[in-house]
């Protein structure tokens, strides 16, 4: 029997999202239903709601969140009622050419539910990035939900789920920074933070914040830079030098996803250096670069697909590291808000006055 469940849907492009009555199906054969306790307000989600990713109108808004699981369909071994997790959107598949050679982390089949959830008249909805967590209880792939420890707070967990794994994994699985290797960040938003948090996390001596945002550059240096550098009236490249003996950094971390910061990235590493990029780019940005300077420098050019994360992996990991007090998951937390703040919130994030607002329901 579905159930009757308060969530935030975004009927078309550009409008403002409502709060309505959904239908939320019993999970069928490896599926799961979760009764959400905590979902971030991530910036994919205003994507989704202005069409930046799609058209497949409405959505079901919310993807970075914990919960507890409430019932699971046939065949479901990985988790029980009652677990603690938080829910992904890289349920790995096992069995596509990436996982086949070991690269679970680039899993290119990932799962999702079978069904579909509805509005109340029976329109089906598309739940972002294949989970949908603005709502009281999602259906997903039970391979979406990650059994971590109950003693974390749902509302600092949830944000694993997307932008502060992107962020920590950008620094530790795709930049594999290592002890005492120097750092830049460029934006110090959530994911951005997150990148200089996993920098610290895995030893870096020097860790360069790079905003056009005093209060952000602020944050930053809570999160573990050593140095800060405002852009809009400085050199972001030669200040980067100036701090590491005139060489550039070892890695180098694009968290906005534009051309122009991306190249201010590029030219602030080392020879033999990694660039990273974690911001997400819109589909008609181009990115022109001398070949001879990709060539004379070396090093590499690489994405970050959600922080290159095997959630099975990290997620207790890095959970286990906050409970421990080594990783600092709720300072990302800027403020907890219900589901009919969660427009308001989408403008706090576009003013860049919050790092993450947490819809608790």
């Amino acid at each position: 029997m579905a159930h009757e469940v308060e969530a935030v849907v975004a009927r078309s492009k550009g409008a403002p999202v409502s709060v309505e009555t959904i239908l939320v199906p019993d999970p069928g054969p490896g599926e799961a239903v979760v009764d959400v306790q905590a979902c971030g307000v991530c910036h994919t989600d205003l994507h989704y709601r202005q069409g930046g990713i799609n058209d497949e109108f409405p959505f079901l808004l919310g993807h970075e969140a914990a919960g507890t699981v409430a019932a699971v369909g046939a065949g479901v071994t990985n988790v029980a009622v009652g677990d603690f997790v938080i829910l992904n959107w890289r349920a790995v598949c096992g069995q596509c050419r990436a996982c086949l050679k070991g690269q679970l982390h680039y899993c290119f089949n990932t799962h999702n539910a079978a069904q579909k959830m509805t509005l109340a008249d029976g329109t089906e909805l598309s739940p972002a990035l294949g989970i949908g967590a603005f709502a009281e209880k999602t259906l997903v792939h039970s391979g979406q939900c990650t059994k971590v420890d109950p003693a974390a707070p749902a509302t600092a967990a949830g944000l694993l789920g997307c932008g502060v794994m992107a962020g920590v994994g950008a620094a530790v699985n795709t930049g594999a920074v290592q002890r005492g290797e120097s750092v830049a960040v460029f934006g110090c938003g959530g994911v951005g933070d997150a990148a200089i948090a996993g920098a610290k996390l895995a030893g870096a001596s020097t860790i360069i914040a790079v905003d056009v945002d005093d209060r952000k550059l602020e944050w930053a240096r809570q999160f573990g830079a050593t140095h800060t550098v405002n852009s809009r009236g400085t050199d972001a490249v030669a200040a980067i030098r100036g701090h590491t003996g005139g060489f550039g950094v070892d890695v180098a971390i694009d968290a906005v996803g534009r051309p122009e910061v991306f190249e201010q990235a590029f030219y602030a590493r080392d020879l033999a250096g990694r660039v990273i990029l974690v911001g997400v780019p819109t589909p008609d940005m181009q990115l022109t670069l001398p070949m001879i300077e990709l060539f004379g420098r070396g090093g590499a050019l690489k994405s970050s697909w959600y922080g290159d994360c095997l959630p099975s992996r990290d997620f207790p990991m890095l959970v286990d590291l906050y409970l421990q007090g080594r990783f600092p998951l709720e300072d990302f937390v800027s403020e907890t808000i219900g589901l009919h703040d969660v427009e308001a919130a989408f403008e706090k994030m576009h003013k860049g006055e919050v790092l993450r607002s947490v819809v608790v329901l």
